[in-house]
């Protein structure tokens, strides 16, 4: 399994779409046995980029802060489960999922209609 989860910095980024990295991590028998970071600067707001990004890296899950319902949508209909909801370091939240104790909290982010209203 694949695990992917966008950085800011070492910290999970609370805005998914202005993802400028995400640390992705091969995890065998609840083990992390490979981490990478990949780029995904070019592919900022592009939710289908971001979703065809994570599927060519064997991506089959995203463990998120803040997520769009379109973009959650795009993940999702590409067969990538999401958990949403999750702060704080990057390496900390993915031993919290793979000790079990991390839920989605099914949060989203609709930060785009903020702008339209005047």
């Amino acid at each position: 399994m694949r695990i992917a989860i966008p950085k800011d910095g070492e910290m999970v980024n609370q805005h998914f779409g202005q993802s400028r990295n995400f640390l992705i991590a091969s995890v065998e028998n609840q083990q992390i046995v490979n981490r990478k970071e990949i780029s995904s600067e070019s592919l900022q707001h592009n939710h289908a980029g971001l979703a065809g990004l994570l599927i060519k890296e064997g991506v089959s899950m995203i463990i998120a802060g803040g997520i769009g319902q379109p973009a959650a949508n795009a993940l999702e209909e590409k067969g990538i489960e999401v958990i949403k909801g999750a702060s704080g370091k990057c390496e900390e939240v993915l031993e919290t999922y793979l000790a079990g104790n991390l839920k989605d909290q099914n949060v989203t982010c609709n930060h785009h209609g903020e702008h339209h209203h005047q």
